[in-house]
């Protein structure tokens, strides 16, 4: 799976021509959301997200692999455990949020040290 980070500065009118060019792609959103200046959506396919995207004129999507773990969201405390574990190990994260199969989903330049770390 990738994250998919698109710039955006009318939120409401942003996502909505986002969310029509991917779905008249057949590029499904698995999750994400806004955060500031930046719309993150989880993606099967990243590069072709990308590149549907620029071909309807939304520049600036960037594409990234991104670490998906599970979620015992039923713990108290689960989400500050494997973000302090993360912590403790050195990596760094760009963004993280949920998918629509109550997992986390950490976008990092260094998947290999986080998924060691959330072991």
């Amino acid at each position: 799976m990738n994250d998919l980070s698109i710039p955006v500065t009318d939120i409401a009118a942003d996502v909505a021509r986002i969310g029509a060019v991917l779905g008249a792609a057949g590029l499904g959103l698995e999750g994400g959301g806004v955060w500031g200046a930046h719309a993150h959506y989880l993606v099967e396919d990243g590069p072709s997200a990308v590149a549907a995207l620029e071909a309807a004129g939304i520049g600036g999507a960037v594409s990234a692999p991104a670490l998906i773990a599970p979620l015992r969201a039923d713990v108290p405390g689960e989400l500050g455990r494997m973000m302090i574990a993360l912590a403790s190990a050195g990596v760094q994260i760009s963004a993280q949020y949920s998918d629509h199969h109550n997992r986390k989903v950490f976008v990092t330049a260094d998947l290999r040290r986080a998924r060691e770390a959330l072991r």
